[in-house]
């Protein structure tokens, strides 16, 4: 039978655990003891330093990138490994069930996370990615020739890129508004969004947490004004789900995206589609579709109606949910807060000009910054090669610097002593 040791030796023979061998992966797969609930209290440090070591990562690498994506933790991988081990036996008691989701309505999995976002479990698909919900709503969405899809021009490409296929491919019209850099208010992207819509404005599609520069857009208020003026709401939510208290019935809007490998720790190949009620389901088309794509009595399952996929991650998921549930998403998202402030603080004492927001209400767990005349790709390059330290920005000095909650202090101030290392090499401190 498949375990634990036995992937683990497999994976070694075609080389993916090169980086940490047969015998440390092994080791790092060891259970840890979760940091007991009442220590938080005690000593909060020794908590958060508890929770790292539910972390494969090694204890000296600094991940400042999980903009990008998430570690799972040992919880959720264990989830994992043990559906693997379980599904893969084909011992399932019916003579017609298999190891496989993405066929009917599965709602083990949709309610848990469900709960935790403030949704009703009708109204969440498990989609495989943000990419692939964003792409629902991009090419589902009921426009005609000359219609408008309103959004800034800070959206990540995985947003972008399904309307500009609708757009070449009908004829809808991309119209999008400047960020301001950084914005001092939520009242000042409200304003830009206001000014741009116009008669032909179907749908605003804006991110909720901006991938370029962690700005908190204000949701709530975007939702309520699009409503106001008969014109829907949709939101990228890539970095929401974990990052901090997500409530998508509060906000109102109609549909949203969004991801659970990076905040949310889950396996890789996790996302979701949230359609607020029948009225928007009905001007939404599902794009990938298996049999049951027209049972209006899945509602938002409809759009997991997609064909073979992977009972394992979705156990994961439910162990990350679970996971993020017994820490607290309020302790988490003041964590989050916390770490990023300090970090956002001490960039600005060396110079550098901030393109997140004055306003610490409208940030999170991102900071970005911009740090000419350094050049982020080196740094960047340098970083990793000389310290473990990753980070991600664009080009040529912009730096996006992420901080989950296992981060302590001290790996913020390893950070920022080689950034301040890096630049007195390069004779610019």
């Amino acid at each position: 039978m498949l375990n634990r040791r036995s992937l683990l030796a497999t994976a070694t023979a075609v080389g993916l655990a090169a980086p940490l061998g047969r015998e440390a992966l092994a080791a790092a797969m060891a259970p840890v003891a979760m940091p007991a609930p009442s220590l938080y209290d005690k000593d909060e440090d020794a908590y958060w330093a508890g929770l790292r070591k539910q972390f494969l990562m090694p204890a000296d690498l600094v991940n400042l990138n999980n903009g990008t994506v998430g570690s799972s933790p040992r919880p959720v991988l264990k989830a994992v490994f043990d559906s693997y081990e379980q599904t893969e036996q084909m011992m399932q008691a019916g003579a017609e069930e298999y190891p496989i989701w993405g066929y009917g309505p599965w709602p083990e999995f949709r309610k848990p996370f469900a709960d935790l976002v403030g949704a009703h479990v009708d109204q969440i698909a498990i989609v495989r990615n943000c990419t692939e919900a964003n792409s629902f709503i991009g090419n589902g969405f009921d426009m005609k020739a000359g219609d408008e899809v309103l959004m800034s021009d800070e959206e990540h490409g995985s947003g972008i890129a399904p309307w500009e296929l609708r757009a070449k491919r009908y004829g809808i019209v991309i119209k999008t508004f400047a960020m301001p850099k950084p914005p001092k208010s939520p009242d000042e992207i409200l304003n830009r969004i206001n000014d741009a819509i116009t008669p032909r404005t179907k749908i605003i599609f804006v991110s909720h947490i901006s991938t370029n520069t962690g700005v908190i857009l204000p949701a709530k208020q975007i939702s309520a004004l699009a409503r106001s003026k008969g014109i829907v709401s949709a939101f990228d939510g890539a970095h929401a789900a974990g990052m901090g208290k997500l409530d998508l019935n509060d906000i109102g809007c109609d549909l949203y995206a969004g991801s659970m490998h990076k905040w949310l720790f889950s396996p890789k190949g996790t996302g979701f589609l949230y359609v607020r009620d029948d009225s928007i389901g009905d001007r939404l088309w599902p794009t990938t579709v298996t049999h049951s794509w027209d049972d209006r009595t899945l509602k938002a399952g409809r759009y997991q109606q997609f064909g073979s996929s992977n009972i394992p991650t979705m156990m994961g998921l439910n162990a990350a949910v679970a996971m993020a549930q017994d820490i607290g998403i309020d302790r988490i998202e003041r964590r989050h807060r916390q770490l990023a402030d300090y970090l956002h603080a001490e960039m600005m004492k060396r110079g550098a000009t901030s393109w997140t927001s004055p306003d610490p209400a409208m940030r999170c767990a991102i900071i970005t910054v911009n740090v000419p005349p350094v050049q982020r790709m080196e740094l960047e390059t340098w970083l990793w090669q000389n310290h473990k330290i990753r980070v991600r920005g664009g080009e040529p000095s912009k730096l996006r610097l992420s901080t989950p909650y296992y981060l302590s202090k001290a790996d913020l101030e390893r950070f920022l002593d080689a950034f301040d290392a890096f630049r007195r090499m390069k004779g610019l401190a």
